[in-house]
C-alpha cells in the first residue's frame, strides 16, 4: 500500500534532525527508517497516519509485533524509534501532544555480552602471528596474516568498534605513539591508549606492505588488497571467524565485537573502574557500559572469598 506523503515527510524530517545534530551513522539511520515504515503501513492499512496517531493506535502496532514472534529486544527497538520520532514531532510543532508518553517498554531479561577467555584470546593472538616471518610462504599468505595480527593486538588493546578499527589512518602507526585519536558515533573524538604490542604489530604489518611493494600512498592504516579504500567490517569479521575455527572457538561465539567485549571484562577483571572503561570505549552513557557489571560482582565475590577472614 502506498504510504501516505505526510508520513514519508515527518519520517525524513526525524531522520534529518537525527543525521545532523546526532551524527546518526549510516546503519542507525536505516534501521530507524524501517521500523519506522513498518508503523506507518500499520496505520495506513488501518486508515490512519503519524500525524493523528493515537496512544492506543501505537500500542496495538506493538502488539501486532508481538503477535509475530518478535523478541523483546526487538519490540523495544520498535517502542525507542515510535518514542523519538513523536517526541520530536511534539518538539517542533508537527503535532500537540506526544501519544507515546503513556506507553510501556516490553519487559526484558539481562543480556550478557558474549565475551572470550583470556586464554581464548592468547590462543587467538598466538594463531594470528604464526608464520609472518616465514620467508618460504607465498606473500599474499604472511601480508594477510601480518594484517590479522595487527588488526587484533589493535583491537584487544584498545576496545575499538570495527567500523573505527579498519577506517584507522596511517598515521595512527606512527613510532612512539601512545594515544589513538578516534572519531567514533556522533563523530564524537576520543583518546584511547595503544599498548607497544599493538604498535610493534602495526609496525611489522606496514614493514611487511613495504617488503611485498604494497605501501602506496593510501591514507588507510588497513587498505583493501582488491580495491581502494580499506578494509570492510565484513572482510574483517569473515577473517577473524576463520582464525577462530582454526583454534577451535565457534563461529558464534566470536566476532571484532566480542573482541571488544573481552577488552572490557579483562580490563574490569583485572581493577579498571567502569568510568574509566566507559571512556574508552566511547559509550555516550554509562548506563551502556554496566552490561558488564556482572564482571564487577563477580570481582567482588572473589574479594571477599579471598581476603575476608571469614571467607572460608
Amino acid at each position: 500500500m502506498p504510504k501516505p506523503a505526510s508520513d514519508t515527510r515527518l519520517i525524513n524530517a526525524f531522520l534529518d534532525m537525527v543525521s545532523a545534530e546526532r551524527g546518526g551513522a549510516d546503519n542507525t539511520l536505516e534501521a530507524y527508517r524501517r521500523d519506522l515504515t513498518d508503523y506507518s503501513d500499520f496505520l495506513a492499512g488501518r486508515g490512519g497516519a503519524i500525524a493523528s496517531a493515537t496512544s492506543d493506535q501505537a500500542r496495538d502496532h506493538l502488539a501486532s509485533l508481538t503477535a509475530l514472534g518478535f523478541k523483546a529486544t526487538t519490540l523495544a527497538r520498535h517502542l525507542s524509534a515510535i518514542r523519538q520520532l513523536h517526541k520530536f514531532l511534539y518538539a517542533e510543532g508537527f503535532r500537540d501532544d506526544d501519544p507515546t508518553g503513556v506507553l510501556d517498554g516490553p519487559r526484558r531479561g539481562r543480556s550478557l555480552p558474549k565475551i572470550l577467555s583470556v586464554e581464548e584470546v592468547d590462543r587467538l593472538l598466538a594463531a594470528a602471528g604464526e608464520g609472518i616471518e616465514d620467508a618460504a610462504r607465498p606473500m599474499l599468505e604472511r601480508l594477510r596474516a601480518a594484517r590479522m595480527s595487527a588488526l587484533l593486538e589493535t583491537l584487544y588493546a584498545s576496545g575499538l568498534r570495527v567500523s573505527e578499527l579498519v577506517s584507522l589512518k596511517r598515521s595512527a602507526a606512527r613510532p612512539g605513539l601512545a594515544m589513538l585519536s578516534v572519531v567514533g558515533k556522533g563523530n564524537k573524538e576520543r583518546l584511547v591508549p595503544l599498548t607497544d604490542v599493538a604498535r610493534q604489530a602495526m609496525q611489522a604489518y606496514l614493514a611487511l606492505l613495504a617488503e611485498a611493494g604494497r605501501d602506496q600512498a593510501s591514507p588507510w592504516l588497513f587498505p583493501s588488497f582488491g580495491e581502494s579504500g580499506h578494509l570492510t567490517r565484513q572482510h574483517c569479521a569473515r577473517d577473524l571467524k576463520a582464525l577462530g575455527a582454526s583454534v577451535g572457538i565457534r563461529g558464534d561465539r566470536i566476532s571484532p565485537h566480542v573482541l571488544r567485549h573481552a577488552f572490557a571484562s579483562h580490563l574490569l577483571q583485572n581493577g579498571a573502574d567502569l568510568r574509566s572503561v566507559q571512556m574508552m570505549l566511547g559509550h555516550a552513557d554509562i548506563a551502556t557500559t554496566q552490561i558488564y557489571t556482572h564482571v564487577l560482582d563477580e570481582r567482588m565475590k572473589a574479594m571477599v572469598r579471598d581476603l575476608h577472614p571469614m571467607g572460608d
